[in-house]
């Protein structure tokens, strides 16, 4: 029988996998990161190569998608850039390059 220790255990790894099947089960998010890679990206390049890889995406349905890797911790915020007069633009790059799960240690990070 399992203990509550256990229990608790279990849960946080159900948890920490949950947020990454929630961040990366939608296709362009995966290009998303293929497009930021090993580089640093601008929301504007990132839009710019969807549109040319033909994905119809407008602006702020880009951003929710940016927001939902920064959330899960896949994406960071690597600094903001001047762009023209206007509000400077976000900068992107890769938190996580690799995620792994032990399922039977809990305490592993990934």
């Amino acid at each position: 029988m399992c203990t509550q220790d256990c229990l608790d255990k279990g849960s946080r790894v159900f948890v920490k996998f949950q947020k990454y099947v929630r961040a990366l089960h939608c296709p362009v998010r995966w290009t998303i990161i293929n497009i930021i890679g090993n580089c640093e990206k601008s929301t504007g390049e990132i839009f710019e190569e969807l549109k040319r890889s033909g994905e119809e995406l407008s602006r702020s349905g880009l951003y929710y998608h940016l927001s939902e890797l920064e959330e899960a911790g896949i994406i960071e915020l690597a600094m903001y850039r001047e762009v023209g007069g206007g509000a400077p633009e976000k900068v992107w790059r890769l938190k996580t390059k690799e995620i792994r799960i032990n399922l039977l240690d809990a305490s592993e990070e990934t």
